[in-house]
Order: C-alpha cells, then sequence, then structure tokens
C-alpha cells in the first residue's frame, strides 16, 4: 500500500480565511498535511490589529481541526509588518522532522520564508501561495528593478497557486511558466455567510430597525479597516454626490486611522451610519442587512478583497474599484455589479445610483452563481493534485 503523501504549510499566523482550508484538508485525508506558524506562539497573546486600531480577537476557532506547530521567532520586533519581524532559526530542523514530500510557503517577504523557500527548492516540490497584483502602476525603472527581483525570488518556487486573472499575470511577469501555474481561487467558507436561519435573519431585521432603515430603502455596505488605500472618504462623498432622496443609506462598518476624518466629512448627512468593527459570527447577518456592498480601493496594496467574497456569499450585488484584484474574475459588469475606476468619484456615484434603480434579487442570484465557483474546496483539490503528482 502506498504511503499518503505529506504536505507542510508554512505561514505567519492563524487567519480566519486560512483555517477552513487546513481542517478540509485534513478531513479529506487525501493528503498529510502539518500547519507550521512561523510568528511563534506570542501571536495568540498580541491581539492588537494596528489596521483596526484595537484588539482583535475572532470569534471563530482557527486552531481546530488539523496538525500544527508553532515556531520560535527570535525576532526583536516580532510581525508580519516587515523582512525582519520573523526569524525561525530552528525552521528547517523542525519542518524536516515532519518529513515532507512537499512545502506550501505562503509569502516571501519574510526572512525565514524566503530562506524556507531557497533551503527545499530543488530537495521536494516547493509550492507558492500570495494573491499580489500588478495593479498599482509604478515607473518604469521602479517596475523593472521590481521584475528582476521578482524573477530571482520565484526562480524557487515549482508551483504557484494563483487565485485570479490578476494574480496569475503577476506570476507570469516574474518568469513562471504555465505549467508552474495551478488556480486555487480566492475562496472563503461560503456558507458560513449565507445567513440561512431564522436567528440571522432575525438580527439583519434587527440592525435595519436600529439604523432607522425601512424595508423598502436600499442600504450600501462598506465593511472593512478605515484605511487611505480603501478610500471610504471617497466612497462616502459619491454617496453624497450621487443626488439619493432619503430613500437610499450607507453603511461603514469597522475602525481604523481614518475614522475621524470620515465622520467629520459626512456629518452634514443623517443616511451615513457607522458601526465598530463586528467579528466573524456577526457578519452574515451584517450583509443581509444590506442590499448592495461597496469596496471602493485606490491602493496601493488591495491585494483581492474578501469582503467581496462574503458579500456574494450572502448574495449580494457588488461595486468594487479596478484596483481590487477580485474585480476581473468576480464582477460581470451590469450582471452582478460593477467595477469603476479608483479614485473616479463621479463614476461611482453613477453607480450606486444605476444599482440603485436595478433588480437587485436578480443581480444577487448571479453573485451566488459566481461564487459557488470559488470554494474552499476547489482550493483542497489544487494542493492535493500537486502534492500527489510529484
Amino acid at each position: 500500500m502506498n504511503r499518503m503523501r505529506k504536505l507542510a504549510i508554512i505561514t505567519s499566523h492563524p487567519i480566519q480565511y486560512n483555517a477552513p482550508l487546513f481542517e478540509l484538508i485534513t478531513r479529506r485525508n487525501k493528503i498529510g498535511v502539518k500547519v507550521f506558524y512561523t510568528w511563534g506562539e506570542s501571536v495568540l497573546k498580541d491581539k492588537y490589529d494596528p489596521g483596526f486600531g484595537k484588539v482583535i480577537e475572532w470569534d471563530i476557532p482557527l486552531l481546530k481541526g488539523y496538525d500544527y506547530e508553532f515556531l520560535e521567532n527570535t525576532s526583536t520586533d516580532k510581525g508580519s509588518h516587515h523582512f525582519s519581524g520573523i526569524i525561525n532559526p530552528d525552521a528547517i530542523q523542525q519542518i524536516n522532522a515532519y518529513a515532507p514530500d512537499s512545502v506550501l510557503v505562503y509569502g516571501w517577504a519574510f526572512k525565514s520564508h524566503l530562506n524556507i523557500l531557497r533551503y527545499y527548492k530543488g530537495k521536494v516540490p516547493v509550492l507558492f501561495r500570495g494573491d499580489s497584483t500588478l495593479l498599482d502602476k509604478a515607473g518604469f525603472l521602479a517596475s523593472l528593478k521590481r521584475t528582476i527581483f521578482l524573477r530571482w525570488i520565484y526562480r524557487y518556487v515549482d508551483y504557484a497557486l494563483y487565485t485570479g486573472k490578476s494574480n496569475c499575470a503577476y506570476y507570469k511577469k516574474a518568469g513562471l511558466k504555465e505549467k508552474q501555474l495551478v488556480f486555487s481561487p480566492h475562496a472563503i467558507d461560503n456558507a458560513r455567510f449565507t445567513c440561512a436561519s431564522a436567528e440571522c435573519k432575525s438580527a439583519a431585521s434587527v440592525l435595519r430597525s436600529k439604523l432607522n432603515i425601512q424595508q423598502n430603502e436600499i442600504l450600501f455596505l462598506f465593511a472593512g479597516k478605515i484605511e487611505a488605500k480603501k478610500d471610504p472618504i471617497g466612497l462616502a462623498e459619491a454617496f453624497m454626490n450621487a443626488g439619493f432622496s432619503n430613500n437610499a443609506h450607507l453603511l461603514f462598518v469597522g475602525n481604523g486611522e481614518l475614522e475621524s476624518a470620515l465622520k467629520a466629512s459626512c456629518s452634514s448627512s443623517a443616511n451615513i451610519h457607522f458601526l465598530d468593527f463586528q467579528n466573524q459570527s456577526a457578519m452574515p447577518y451584517v450583509y443581509e442587512a444590506s442590499n448592495v456592498f461597496v469596496l471602493p480601493s485606490k491602493g496601493p496594496g488591495e491585494t483581492w478583497g474578501l469582503a467581496v467574497n462574503e458579500a456574494m456569499a450572502n448574495g449580494k450585488p457588488v461595486i468594487v474599484s479596478d484596483k481590487c484584484g477580485c474585480a476581473a474574475d468576480l464582477v460581470k459588469q451590469g450582471e452582478n455589479g460593477y467595477v469603476f475606476e479608483a479614485g473616479n468619484i463621479a463614476m461611482l456615484a453613477g453607480f450606486l445610483k444605476k444599482i440603485a434603480e436595478a433588480n437587485l434579487t436578480k443581480m444577487g442570484s448571479s453573485s451566488i452563481e459566481i461564487i459557488n465557483e470559488y470554494t474552499i474546496e476547489r482550493n483542497a483539490l489544487a494542493v492535493e493534485s500537486i502534492v500527489n503528482r510529484n
């Protein structure tokens, strides 16, 4: 009987989007899997998220249903915010003790992760997962330097799990060949955001009542960090310029560095509302309470926008900017939403007005059809196919 092949997954810290995938691969039992967390166990204690500007503790299990190990991180400034924030002197020794047949590394921009890529290249197949794109424009020289550097990095990768069209273009620019690219869609646990229960629907209704939003009125939703790259102030301006009567509302859910400036910019509008950060268990009814989800990011650094997946899994039409990595894959213009030019306030205002007059139920159904192709099951299959072919 053939031995089950084993995969070592290298990633910085437990993330609410990755944990369901790791659990699913373990449950499917097609390959063995062990996750190595490189930030170190201290990540479980330090819950402060600088993006949200507050302590964040996810209320869904992130370490359940799969094998994992925390590596010792000797960095004096631990974290994923800089290259030297993750240094694991014993990483190779501990990974080798697991004796993997393949390794999957999430992200290369940490000292330890890059060392792991370089060490295992040529020893076992090296898989890579990231969601970078080329959507942020750079000058000629900066672009050339970046391309040369990326081609050096990706020479240590055998297979890249690309998340969508923009991510695929990035890998090709970095020198990877078609045969090295495997589609592994950026996905979430879709079922968790469907809001199928009576309890969830009741909570959504209560939220609309608290905001004094009538059943026949439209509610646009932004959910995420209130930060410059997501351009929440631009969204507020577009909403106020769209020429709505009192039948339209805009809800911002989240916290962040621009929170005070955002509230000041739209203080004259009684139809713009705010909620603090809502944890994972609350988000299904927040999406359910809304009619349209909007992600107006202008970057730099908006790689995908998984909140769009969440909203679409809940059956919502979406409006996103062309700086969002998901735009090319998840939004079919006029069918389940609209893509606008980042920073173009007039264009965004026009789409807000246009979608408010559309058949939102039909557009929401289109969102569900599209997002049903973006599942963690497809991710599991992609990973298993590579590990078992080598």
